[in-house]
């Protein structure tokens, strides 16, 4: 687990009376009055399938947008970007390890490691090295053989695909991490030794980890447990 020193601080995470719903549909899927994420801190947010879990990472992406109320990130209300400008904030401040890893096949996992560094020009300058090391050095320290760096992301099994996708999040120190049920395709053992690298990672770059994940084993490995049913109060009569 993290340590975490929340003294004036400002928080990662701020949400205030927070609503949305999908185009067309007749209901909110979140509402969420408040939520509160502080810096360093490693969150678990758990609810069954379609309570919303992977709605509201994207809401803290700016890939998705609320209809009403704040979303703060870093003190910034994503929802007052314009398209580009979010764009732009998300690549500066979010590194995201999507459920299906979204990796380029048609490229090599180092190159694929490096594209937040050809996306964003601060990342960039946050390393402490140059890009190439940087991605090696990431990869070694998520134990992904060094004969594989040169190879395509599709010879690789799914549990190297991860380390490549948790490699490329990491790059150039975000101040945010958003892991969207990056280990449901891995047993219970790779798991607990992914989740551990993952926070160690998190650690040494100070960043702020959220993860979802339908998985209770991991929940004790986290600093806070989150339960999205009981936030939101979409569908709970008043």
């Amino acid at each position: 687990m993290s340590s975490v020193n929340t003294t004036d601080r400002t928080p990662v995470v701020k949400i205030t009376d927070l609503s949305f719903r999908w185009p067309k549909a007749k209901e909110d899927i979140l509402q969420i009055p408040s939520l509160v994420i502080e810096q360093g801190e490693h969150i678990f947010i758990k609810g069954p399938s379609g309570c919303g879990k992977s709605t509201l990472l994207g809401l803290l992406t700016g890939i998705n947008q609320a209809q009403s109320g704040c979303v703060e990130i870093l003190g910034c209300d994503i929802n007052a970007l314009k398209p580009s400008e979010r764009d732009k904030f998300r690549a500066d401040n979010i590194g995201y390890i999507f459920q299906q890893f979204n990796l380029l096949p048609y490229l090599s996992v180092v190159e694929n490691v490096l594209l937040p560094c050809q996306f964003s020009a601060l990342r960039k300058q946050q390393l402490t090295s140059s890009p190439q090391e940087t991605a090696v050095q990431l990869l070694e320290r998520l134990h992904l053989p060094l004969e594989y760096l040169s190879k395509s992301v599709s010879e690789l099994s799914i549990g190297q695909q991860q380390r490549v996708a948790a490699a490329r999040a990491l790059m150039g120190a975000p101040k945010l991490i958003i892991a969207d049920e990056p280990t449901s395709a891995l047993d219970h053992d790779n798991r607990t030794a992914f989740i551990e690298l993952l926070m160690e990672q998190a650690n040494q770059l100070n960043s702020t980890l959220v993860f979802v994940s339908h998985d209770p084993t991991l929940e004790a490995q986290f600093d806070r447990s989150i339960n999205l049913k009981e936030i939101n109060l979409a569908g709970v009569p008043s």
